[in-house]
């Protein structure tokens, strides 16, 4: 937890690995996840870089993958995940791979082809079986039976001009949605000069491409002329119909319908052979896939990582340059030394300094990670800033339960939570694929804390469901009151409201030991009484969230050796933060202490006192609530204002004279020698010793001077006093939120029960049927407080206590501009 409330030190370090062994020092680093690799061929095209050849194999074979995968998705298989881990191949195993894969896919090509090729033949074996299988009416029949006129000119009498035409048939199957097409374009091409029956096949038949089971129309049609019979054969290819042949003779056409079945049952014992070969291949796929592909990613990673590196001046090793935690250095060092073992050549670290500015790490667990996301999302920390997330797992809890508090919403935010929490090492929890139920899951520690604080403010505002609670006794005495006035029952006819006068002996007998007394809950001022104890709790928690981040920024100008803003910026923000917002905490907890009860209806109002504060003016109806107080305040006030010079003045004035003095010793300490000067103006005396491989990896920014620019340091410094000032009065305002947004959720939640379980409850004491009646009352109640004012309010309150961390709080000493250490790791490629 050390490295929670600062990141971790990051240290640039340079590689040196041995060609024969840089494959394998990389791939061991990938496994660890120490180390982000810097590119130092950043001018260099991608496709002229050293291992693109075998970044292209990699390509390659996961294209062929991506084959195999969707055909065995397409067979109704899973590729199993990998059992264990996976090692990057070596080198060597790529080739073994490929040829492997190669050979797989050229087999479930073939495969797959022949089960096609045999499943259209068998689908055109049974379309033939159908079509003669059907019960069409022979056309010569039928003309015999009706012996109707029509049919006369198509006979024609022995001698006509008609006497060598011959009937001739087509037989054939369509789709069904064309038939009605076909149909009428025959008739109306051949006018007429041909009989065509269609009929729909009894069995549906299996589509050999989709393999979903369709129902086809099979048509028989009868025609005399060669000319109407190239007609019909036109037509039915256009609308790709499958034509077969059609005997004239029963007992010819039985024989071939004997024939095809003997085939087609020939054709399924050869597809049902092929299928199991094909099961066979995809079983040896699934088997030899899921660890391919975690190797083949693992090496295409090493291969990328390796294409960062430049290549020494003699070809012997390969040069890269990373950024490591400086905890995690002796663990990078043993683990180069055991991957180079075997090269005879052991890979070295050398240590490097560099001007840019290092990554940001945090090491997070389960627990921290969420929020150390709320943090990150508003901005990455610079590195070895202070870390909001910390203090965050505390505050962003409690703001969200001062808006949210309620006993009973909070307990059940809390118990969803925990559930998550209970089964989070489950294996079909953590691979769900659903993203809100993701989403929820990753903050379920959040969630956690969320609903344990939203109980404890709902026992301070004694609301259960909107219901007060008794838990102690009420600290008001209602028989003393009756007891010492005169309410007689002419009294309580005329007055339906009854007040409770705290200066009458034995009505007040003490505070409630805590939380909010329930007997407010009856009272008609509940509302007055509760808004008045939230706006002040509100500025009180605002003010003390600013300040508490304005203290922070201590460690940061500490730890960056800048002592002179500890006096020229942060204690003028808290003289001008707790001058003006810090003393109206003091009024009113002041207030609070001092002002009884027998005094409570003279009690001056606070904030006239703060308006008069600022126009140095004062009130003769507003007494003030200690001696001396007006002099107080218009010393503050001095005070505050005469703190906006410093801070907008301080900073840029130190700098610039601190520059000129640097200045001057700077022209003091030259020497004329040309050569001499050059060494001394260098900033580190080591890069003369450097040899030809830490010059060419070497940072570009190490001999380079900041450039000091007064104005812009004055312009920077003029924004932050402007945003400082002005935002101490807007932010303070801002935490006002917290009412409002408590106030809303008491008051929704006041809503609920009064026109849902009040409702019900009584209908079902007039109807006599309660238990009845209670079950769908109560179900839209449960739905209702889930969906209303657990998830509509609980995300309100979430955002809310997101922007006062975000920009109330953090921005008084966090900067956000960071990035993150993204280390080199195969995590990623086995997922």
């Amino acid at each position: 937890m050390g490295s929670m409330f600062r990141s971790e030190e990051v240290a640039l370090v340079q590689l040196f690995l041995p060609t024969a062994a840089a494959y394998t020092c990389v791939s061991q680093l990938g496994e660890l996840g120490l180390v982000e690799f810097r590119d130092l061929n950043a001018s260099v095209s991608a496709f002229q870089r050293r291992f693109v050849t075998d970044v292209r194999r990699c390509e390659e074979l996961e294209k062929i993958f991506t084959f195999l995968q969707e055909e065995v998705r397409r067979a109704g298989l899973v590729l199993p995940r990998p059992e264990g881990v996976v090692p990057a191949p070596p080198p060597r195993d790529l080739l073994r791979i490929q040829e492997e894969t190669d050979r797989l896919a050229q087999e479930l090509r073939d495969v797959r082809g022949n089960q096609q090729t045999l499943r259209a033949q068998l689908h055109q074996l049974q379309l033939h079986s159908a079509v003669l299988g059907q019960s069409h009416v022979p056309p010569l029949a039928a003309t015999d039976i009706e012996g109707s006129s029509e049919w006369t000119p198509l006979l024609q009498a022995p001698g006509g001009p008609h006497q060598d035409l011959r009937v001739n048939f087509v037989a054939g199957a369509v789709e069904p949605h064309k038939a009605a097409a076909l149909e009428r374009l025959l008739w109306r091409a051949c006018r007429g000069f041909l009989i065509a029956s269609f009929r729909e096949t009894e069995q549906q038949l299996e589509d050999p491409v989709t393999g979903e089971p369709a129902t086809w129309m099979t048509f028989l049609i009868s025609y005399w002329g060669e000319q109407i019979g190239q007609k019909i054969r036109k037509i039915t290819d256009c609308f790709h119909c499958h034509v077969f042949p059609f005997a004239e003779q029963e007992e010819a056409r039985r024989g071939a319908l004997q024939q095809l079945q003997q085939q087609s049952h020939e054709l399924l014992e050869v597809l049902g052979e092929t299928e199991r070969f094909l099961s066979q291949v995809l079983g040896r796929v699934q088997r030899l896939l899921p660890p391919w592909q975690v190797q083949i990613r693992k090496m295409m990673a090493v291969y990328l990582a390796l294409n960062q590196c430049s290549v020494s001046a003699t070809h012997k090793c390969l040069i890269a340059e990373a950024w490591c935690a400086a905890r995690d250095l002796p663990t990078l060092q043993q683990a180069l030394q055991d991957s180079s073992s075997e090269a005879g050549v052991s890979a070295v670290v050398h240590r490097i300094a560099c001007q840019d500015m290092p990554p940001t790490l945090i090491r997070t667990n389960r627990f921290t990670a969420s929020f150390q996301g709320i943090v990150d999302a508003y901005g990455v920390g610079r590195y070895q800033e202070v870390n909001p997330a910390p203090y965050t797992i505390i505050t962003f809890p409690f703001l969200f339960a001062v808006m949210f508090g309620d006993v009973g919403h909070g307990l059940l935010m809390f118990l969803f939570a925990l559930a998550m929490v209970l089964v989070e090492n489950r294996p079909a929890v953590k691979t769900a694929k659903n993203e809100i139920w993701r989403t929820f899951f990753g903050g379920r520690y959040l969630l956690l804390l969320m609903g344990l604080f939203s109980v404890y403010t709902g026992f301070i505002y004694n609301e259960c469901f909107s219901r007060a609670t008794v838990i102690f006794h009420s600290g008001w005495n209602v028989t003393a009151m009756a007891n010492l006035s005169d309410w007689s029952d002419a009294f309580l006819a005329q007055h339906p409201l009854l007040a409770l006068d705290p200066n009458v002996t034995g009505v007040f007998r003490g505070p409630y030991p805590f939380g909010i007394d329930p007997v407010w809950s009856l009272a008609v001022n509940h509302l007055s009484f509760l808004n008045s104890f939230k706006m002040k709790m509100s500025v009180i928690l605002g003010v003390i969230h600013m300040a508490f981040g304005v203290v922070l920024g201590v460690f940061n100008h500490l730890h960056f050796a800048q002592p002179y803003r500890l006096l020229l910026e942060t204690l003028p923000e808290l003289v001008f933060l707790l001058a003006l917002f810090g003393y109206l905490v003091f009024l009113i907890v002041y207030k609070w202490l001092c002002v009884t009860a027998a005094s409570a209806a003279s009690a001056p109002s606070i904030l006239i006192h703060f308006i008069n504060m600022f126009l140095f003016s004062r009130s003769p109806t507003n007494r003030p609530l200690f001696h001396g107080q007006e002099v107080v305040q218009s010393v503050l006030v001095v005070l505050a204002l005469a703190m906006v010079p410093v801070l907008l003045l301080g900073t840029p004035l130190f700098l610039c004279r601190q520059h000129r003095r640097h200045s001057r010793k700077r022209l003091a300490g030259r020497q004329p020698d040309e050569d001499q000067t050059g060494l001394l103006d260098s900033p580190d005396t080591t890069v003369a010793s450097w040899g030809s491989d830490e010059e060419k990896a070497g940072c570009p920014g190490d001999h380079k001077e900041a450039e000091f620019v007064l104005s812009e340091v004055f312009m920077h410094q003029a924004i932050h006093t402007i945003e400082f000032c002005l935002g101490c009065i807007s932010n303070t305002a801002s935490y006002l939120r917290l009412w409002a947004l408590s106030l809303a959720h008491a008051q929704l939640s006041e809503v609920l029960w009064a026109m849902v379980m009040r409702e019900g409850l009584s209908m079902g004491r007039k109807m006599g049927v309660a238990a009845v009646v209670l079950v769908p009352i109560f179900a839209a109640f449960a739905v209702l407080t889930v969906a209303i004012l657990l998830v509509m309010e609980g995300l309100s309150a979430f955002l809310h206590a997101l922007r006062l961390h975000w920009v109330e709080f953090q921005n008084k000493f966090y900067s956000g501009t960071g990035y993150k250490l993204s280390p080199f790791t195969f995590a990623m490629e086995e997922e």
